[in-house]
């Protein structure tokens, strides 16, 4: 018999019952559980959970928010449902460093990143050709103070327009407005070129080399309005010596940055992060 698989995320106040109360309701639709994951946050009272699961084929989303519609009253929740099966529908946006893009283009077309990328926005040209080889769309919006409204408008536009649910910020080396981070919130994630919060602003591999740092890294969040405070989805790090020049730190940290973001938007697809606060939940 051909099965459905579908991924199920909550979160609400933490208390007795709701794992129970849950699988039953799935189960009475002939639910099997293929992966469970729960996380119950004592300082802040929350709990968080994410099962996948699968289905008859001709079970409907209608039918299983049916059969968890008295939970979510009941426990207050916080719930998504997603068929595995739909790609999520993502922007990619970028400026003129290719190599964030590069990777997550390349994951995409071997199938390790599950996505369908509806456009790619820039404010440069440079990833014209990278767009065309792959047939998505692609923006150039150049943004200037005067602009910046302007522009932003017309990505939010795009974004409903082309129903995506994610934009991903490859090294788009522009600052989203407190308007729109705040609009797109939990919608967005950026790659900062160091592992936060160290080195945060310009130039942070030069930074490091003044310092004369041992370990470099990178990290990728959500974007909020406050300027790379975001959630933190992933990180990484890389021992360095003194003997590495400027160059040879900012080879190593596109390296990291492009698996790092690759990561973190997996993670995001998957429907394996929910966000806690300031923190993440990732399972």
């Amino acid at each position: 018999m051909t099965r459905r698989t579908w991924i199920l995320t909550l979160s609400c106040q933490d208390r007795p019952r709701i794992v129970a109360t849950i699988t039953t309701a799935i189960a009475n639709v002939g639910a099997n559980i293929s992966e469970s994951a729960q996380f119950g946050d004592s300082s802040q009272s929350r709990f968080f959970m994410r099962i996948a699961f699968d289905t008859p084929q001709a079970v409907e989303e209608r039918t299983l928010r049916g059969v968890l519609a008295p939970a979510v009253a009941e426990f207050d929740l916080t719930l998504t449902l997603n068929a595995a099966e739909d790609l999520p529908r993502i922007i990619i946006m970028v400026s003129k460093f290719d190599h964030c893009l590069e990777h997550l283009l390349y994951q995409i077309r071997v199938g390790w990143l599950k996505a369908h990328v509806v456009a790619i926005v820039s404010n440069h040209e440079a990833s014209q050709g990278a767009a065309e080889a792959m047939g998505i769309p692609f923006h150039v919006w150049p943004v200037t103070r005067d602009n910046k409204a302007e522009q932003e408008a017309k990505l939010l536009e795009l974004y409903r327009e082309r129903r995506a649910e994610l934009v991903v910020l490859a090294r788009y080396m522009q600052i989203l407005s407190n308007e729109l981070s705040t609009e797109l919130f939990g919608q967005v994630i950026n790659i900062h070129h160091s592992f936060l919060p160290s080195f945060k602003g310009a130039k942070p591999y030069h930074q490091a080399y003044e310092r004369g740092v041992k370990i470099i890294g990178a990290s990728s969040h959500y974007v909020t309005p406050d300027l790379d405070e975001g959630p933190i989805i992933e990180q990484e790090t890389e021992r360095v010596t003194h003997a590495l020049s400027t160059d040879d730190l900012v080879a190593v940290g596109r390296d990291i940055e492009s698996r790092v973001l690759a990561r973190a938007v997996k993670l995001h697809l998957e429907r394996r992060v929910l966000i806690n606060g300031r923190k993440t939940v990732v399972f």
